[in-house]
């Protein structure tokens, strides 16, 4: 069986996906064709074994994906999303549990501080600690300032992961609110950086390129140009989930314990700065 360490050409390595024009509310299990969040590739060696996470928008897409690594990796995981996504998430958690890995869902939205700390106590009381976080869900919880934040759960030897995008670099007029807030994560990531640094505590990031996920199918782009979505790529096609997990299993590891408010551009080769 293939698995993210088999030598292939990244050109055919994933289907050259033409989605039909559709829209839905969010579902990975509705999105045709269907995402490959690495549910049978993706091959764990130990390296995040004994760890403990939070993944927000882990019920579908890059956060599925990420999850499913983690656990596969060693990682227990709480599962964070939207109330009204319940069927996602069941099937995400079935996959960490498989693995042997322990997995809490915790619905609620993000937009609600309350429910941010709620998180926070969930992953502490549940898995008996946290030390990765994964800031992968659409919308970002500003704190007026880090240092009055009281209730640390991050030990030294943490890390944060951010989600940006190639939009933060190359916004599309179509999405230029939504570039405006990937490119101030980036920055917000190099900043946080700085100062948990002396903490111990890494902070890191993400940019995906075009990635197959309901994300795109919710209003993420006009249903007209679904069917040529990703085909402006040097590799001709859209990502895939499964191909953005690595990254974050690497920024989560100890691999990457000298790599500080870096941003990990994964778009299929598309320049960034």
């Amino acid at each position: 069986m293939t698995d993210q360490y088999t030598f292939k050409n990244p050109v055919t390595a994933y289907e050259h996906i033409e989605p039909p024009k559709q829209h839905q509310p969010g579902l990975d299990a509705k999105l045709q064709p269907k995402a490959d969040l690495g549910e049978d590739t993706y091959r764990g060696t130990g390296r995040l074994e004994g760890r403990k996470a939070i993944v927000t928008g882990a019920d579908s897409g890059i956060g599925a994906a990420t999850a499913i690594a983690f656990a596969r990796e060693g990682a227990d995981v709480v599962l964070s999303y939207l109330p009204e996504e319940e069927e996602d998430p069941t099937r995400i958690a079935n996959l960490i549990e498989k693995a042997g890995r322990k997995a809490v869902k915790a619905p609620g939205d993000l937009k609600d501080s309350i429910m941010c700390r709620e998180l926070v106590d969930i992953a502490v009381r549940e898995l008996g600690g946290l030390d990765i976080l994964v800031n992968n869900a659409g919308k970002q919880v500003a704190q007026e300032d880090i240092g009055d934040i009281t209730d640390k759960h991050l030990p030294a030897g943490s890390t944060i992961i951010n989600t940006t995008s190639i939009q933060a670099y190359n916004p599309s007029p179509t999405l230029v609110d939504y570039a405006t807030t990937k490119a101030s994560i980036n920055n917000f990531t190099k900043g946080l950086a700085q100062q948990l640094a002396p903490k111990g505590i890494r902070v890191n990031a993400v940019a995906p390129g075009p990635i197959w996920t309901p994300l795109q199918v919710s209003s993420g782009q006009p249903k007209e140009a679904l069917p040529e979505f990703g085909k402006s790529t040097p590799l001709g096609r859209a990502g895939q989930p499964a191909e953005l997990a690595p990254a974050y299993v690497f920024l989560a590891s100890a691999e990457s314990s000298f790599v500080v408010g870096e941003t990990l551009n994964v778009n299929g080769g598309s320049p960034t700065p």
